[in-house]
């Protein structure tokens, strides 16, 4: 079978919403190739055990980042295209920066993506207690070590995105056992999971789109934490009427702002919203709308150019 590679050269900022431009199309996962991770991983004291192949460095581009997907050809191909560009150049009406925003396309055989990537794709621990790892891979956990699976074919990533990295510490920190939690945009559901491995009580897990859904219930029954989580199809916090005691939404600093209010009303007081997926230029906006909700905040955490912000709902 004959796919095709779509490349779009963009900005770290513009990464989720143009995977999420690239999900809608049709893909079943994307590929961000960013020489900055080269650099960072140089720096890094602590690299989690994840592995680079150094050679390929040169084929990164030295500005913004590449998102590359793979479709299969197909007659309407051509029309997709055109979609996915005219999506991309709306993004700046969100107040994002795309780059320059340039799609390329190239005909590639199934064999040179589908599998031979699978070998640099290894268990990476993202906190103390968690490690991702692929569906594929044996692996042995020490004794205070949990895992989450996932297949990253299936989904929305690999689950070590600074932002979901940041995610995932922040609820590790601040998740109570038995608590009860919201996933506002759970994608892969790798949040969702993580909040159920570290005794969370009851997880509803919430995404508008339809192929989130069904790959965030497929992850929730790899990693047997069905009873815990429910997954659902609904946009934003609309689906949700009681207060829980710990929110968290790893989406772009523009729908946060859409949803902190109501974010504040299903906080029981005492409680924790997490928020991530926000570039560092936009945390100064954020953090006031949380405070002009009613939220003070506990701490601000940073990854590379990626900012999660810990607000608490006094009692």
């Amino acid at each position: 079978m004959k796919w095709s590679e779509i490349c779009v050269h963009t900005t770290q900022e513009a990464i989720e919403a143009v995977s999420n431009i690239l999900h809608e199309a049709g893909a079943s996962g994307v590929v961000i190739e960013d020489v900055e991770d080269f650099e960072m991983m140089s720096h890094r004291e602590d690299n989690f055990g994840e592995i680079w192949d150094e050679t390929k460095r040169d084929e990164y581009p030295t500005q913004g980042v590449l998102v590359k997907a793979y479709l299969a050809e197909s007659s309407d191909l051509t029309d997709t295209i055109k979609g996915i560009e005219h999506d991309i150049q709306q993004l700046t009406n969100f107040g994002l920066s795309i780059g320059t925003g340039a799609v390329t396309l190239t005909q590639v055989d199934e064999e040179d993506w589908a599998h031979s990537w699978k070998q640099f794709y290894k268990p990476v621990k993202i906190s103390r207690h968690l490690t991702v790892v692929p569906m594929w891979e044996d692996y042995t956990p020490q004794p205070d070590e949990k895992i989450i699976e996932l297949d990253p074919g299936m989904a929305f990533g690999t689950g070590t995105h600074p932002t979901t990295v940041l995610c995932i510490q922040a609820i590790e920190n601040y998740l109570q056992e038995q608590d009860r939690v919201v996933d506002v945009g759970t994608g892969s559901g790798v949040l969702a999971i993580a909040a159920a491995k570290l005794g969370a009580k009851d997880v509803f897990a919430l995404d508008l789109d339809e192929v989130a859904v069904k790959s965030a219930t497929e992850n929730v029954a790899l990693n047997e934490v069905s009873e815990q989580i429910t997954v659902r199809q609904g946009d934003l916090m609309k689906e949700l009427s009681k207060p829980v005691e710990l929110i968290v939404a790893n989406i772009l600093a523009e729908v946060i702002l859409l949803f902190v209010k109501d974010a504040y009303t299903l906080t029981l007081p005492g409680g924790h919203f997490i928020a991530s997926g926000i570039i560092s230029q936009k945390k100064d906006m954020v953090v006031q709308a949380m405070q002009e909700a009613g939220f003070t905040i506990v701490e601000t955490t940073k990854l590379e150019d990626w900012v999660a912000i810990i607000a608490k709902r006094e009692a």
